[in-house]
């Protein structure tokens, strides 16, 4: 007969217990709970309740459900996941069905293979974390789960064991793991982009500039602490109020909202560098959008980027992963000195009508200046200043005549009010302007002295054409605030004003903690994120690999794992544990009656096991008696004589089931 495969299904048809039950649902809870926030509500909240039955069961609160209710179940929730997503393939809709299932398999469970292929389904949904971030807490959160589950499948099969023992041992066994770890994210061939990057549905909620400005786009976005970029200053950081990162330039004015304008992106630069460099590097976070950002002017193009006509870096596709790269720029470069004609007369366009009483003082304004730009631009700062206007995030709403109204009733507003008034004014006085959007300042971090631009920071000022010279940088928020340019939004901000949670007073204390938690992500989104294939190959290169390709690096990764494997193996050699002659001979027993399907039981003395096999092998009886009977004189006996252990081993030797 064959009794191993027989043995083998009779323990995992074994049922398990209430503790294996109670570990597989905290296994359970901590692989889901971090899903919980990338799932449809109504599918979060029932996975929730599906958990809650089942702890109900495990304590004899509930009943279990029949199969046909589950059944049902089942295909209900997959119909309600193919009308919320309109489909069953893709990310969301995978991974939800992927929930779902392993909920209802948790409402089923009985066995130990049962308890199995819930461990297996854990570890698959708590891989399907990293489909949507792959933040430091992500991964703690995946490891506490990944623990949890293999504390459950050592209480599975050993269920005597100890939670502190099975704890330990877990830890052991990740620890073993994480040579191995190591190897594969060193030396496992790169590739660019990740893998779950599905189409349609692997990109979601990014937030940042957008191409167009209406009132009140840039103050909404300025509630939020979100990280936009990361820079690196390779010498000292230059001063806060020179800090001008530029993104969307908008010249198209419909009277109520700015676009950005025509025109083709280049691989060349449209103007000439000269004077004081600035190196640095921006490590920009995802927005969904093709612009980069960099400081006014940048002088190279990152890979793969191009340069609009209106100085904008623009990546060839949306920035849809964080990226890094390399930039130098040069501050004082005025360009556009030989502007091309449709390009000044698009900075002069306005609609037709609209806004009277602003096209009236700007109309006098250039009756009085002439052909004098900068005297009509003084005009305009000083009018900011002698009429008090206000620096808010909170500004009235405006009517159908938006700049009628903000220049001579309500005069509260936020950066995108100053800028578009003064290119609209500009553009009434005959001055070719446009709108410029981008980040202002940043704050450094003290821990790695990096600077750190958030979404707060957004910004949007103006740029005037003058003849001869070019475009030059104006921004109007200076003449009402000077020090948001100087310092930053906190500082500009009325008291009582709203603003980012961790730039209130109250939260100052904060600050700290902040500094050193950015610094930690930073180092991780670096060397961990961003190991790409650029840097693999860098960093093997310096450890000796001459031309890093897929073949060396398989052939490193297979030799290393090899030798770690071949280590942890003699060590459990050496460590094991030794067993005396007596019990390896009745070891010995009772390998050879398993494979006639009667292995001992752990909990079976030898005694017991004899008298059970004797039943099954009648003919064996004296033979196992006697076997027995030396076995416990030599392990339990008070003495032993000389020649009993000689007769075990031969009567074990010579034993045949």
């Amino acid at each position: 007969m064959n009794g191993r495969p027989a043995a083998s299904a009779a323990a995992t048809a074994q049922a398990l217990s209430a503790r294996q039950s109670l570990w597989l649902l905290a296994a359970a809870i901590a692989g889901f709970a971090p899903m919980a926030l990338h799932l449809p509500q109504w599918l979060s909240l029932a996975v929730a309740l599906v958990l809650a039955w089942h702890a109900a069961v495990l304590r004899h609160l509930a009943q279990s459900p029949p199969r046909w209710l589950l059944s049902a179940l089942a295909l209900a929730g997959a119909g309600a996941i193919m009308l919320y997503y309109q489909t069953l393939f893709g990310r969301n809709p995978g991974v939800a069905l992927l929930v779902l299932l392993f909920a209802l398999k948790l409402l089923e469970m009985r066995t130990l293979r049962d308890g199995y292929a819930v461990v297996l389904l854990n570890l698959f949904l708590i891989l399907s974390q990293f489909f949507y971030t792959q933040s430091m807490v992500s991964a703690a959160l995946s490891l506490f789960a990944v623990t949890l589950s293999c504390v459950a499948l050592l209480i599975m099969n050993h269920p005597q064991m100890e939670r502190a023992a099975a704890l330990r041992q877990s830890a052991l066994m990740l620890a073993q793991a994480t040579p191995f770890m190591l190897f594969f994210f060193l030396l496992f061939p790169r590739i660019s982009s990740p893998l779950w990057g599905l189409p349609m549905d692997a990109h979601a909620g990014l937030t940042g500039l957008s191409e167009s400005m209406a009132p009140g786009s840039i103050s909404a976005l300025s509630q939020s602490d979100a990280i936009a970029f990361r820079v690196q200053f390779l010498g000292p950081q230059p001063a806060q109020s020179t800090l001008y990162w530029r993104g969307p330039v908008l010249a198209s004015f419909d009277g109520d909202t700015w676009t950005a304008g025509r025109g083709m992106a280049q691989k060349t630069l449209p103007y000439d560098t000269k004077g004081a460099a600035i190196d640095y590097s921006v490590t920009l976070e995802a927005h969904g959008k093709p612009w980069l950002f960099a400081l006014e002017l940048p002088a190279v193009l990152p890979g793969d980027a191009y340069i609009t006509a209106d100085y904008q870096l623009l990546a060839r596709e949306p920035v849809r992963a964080r990226m890094r790269y390399e930039m130098r720029s040069y501050p004082g470069i005025v360009a556009g000195a030989h502007e091309a004609e449709a390009r000044l007369h698009e900075a002069l366009e306005l609609p037709a009508a609209g806004n009277p009483r602003a096209r009236a003082l700007a109309a006098e304004w250039r009756a009085e200046s002439g052909s004098d730009r900068a005297a009509i631009v003084r005009r305009m700062l000083a009018y900011y200043r002698e009429q008090r206007f206000s620096y808010t995030l909170t500004p009235p709403l405006l009517g159908e005549q938006a700049m009628d109204d903000f220049l001579f009733a309500s005069r509260r507003g936020f950066c995108e009010h100053y800028a578009a008034s003064f290119v609209f004014m500009m553009r009434a006085a005959g001055v070719p302007a446009r709108v410029v959007t981008g980040y202002q300042g940043g704050e450094q971090n003290p821990v790695d002295n990096t600077l750190v631009v958030r979404q707060s920071d957004a910004h949007a000022w103006a740029e005037v054409w003058f003849e001869g010279s070019g475009w030059h940088r104006v921004d109007p928020t200076a003449a009402i605030a000077p020090n948001r340019i100087e310092a930053n939004l906190a500082a500009a901000l009325p008291v009582g004003e709203p603003m980012p949670l961790l730039a209130r007073p109250a939260f100052l204390w904060l600050h700290d903690l902040r500094y050193r938690w950015d610094a930690l992500g930073n180092a991780w989104n670096q060397r961990v994120l961003g190991y790409n294939p650029l840097r693999q190959r860098d960093l093997l290169i310096k450890l000796g690999m001459q031309s890093p390709d897929w073949r060396s690096m398989t052939l490193a990764l297979s030799l290393l794992c090899g030798l770690v494997l071949a280590a942890l193996t003699a060590w459990a050699l050496i460590n094991r544990p030794r067993l005396d002659p007596a019990e390896r001979a009745w070891h010995l027993l009772s390998h050879k009656l398993a494979r006639v399907g009667l292995a001992r039981r752990p909990w079976e003395g030898a005694q017991d096991y004899a008298a059970r096999v004797s039943a099954e092998l009648p003919a064996r009886g004296t033979e196992l008696a006697a076997i027995a009977s030396l076995y416990q004189s030599l392990r339990y006996g008070p003495a032993a004589t000389p020649g009993s252990l000689d007769e075990l081993v031969t009567r074990v030797g010579r034993f045949k089931p």
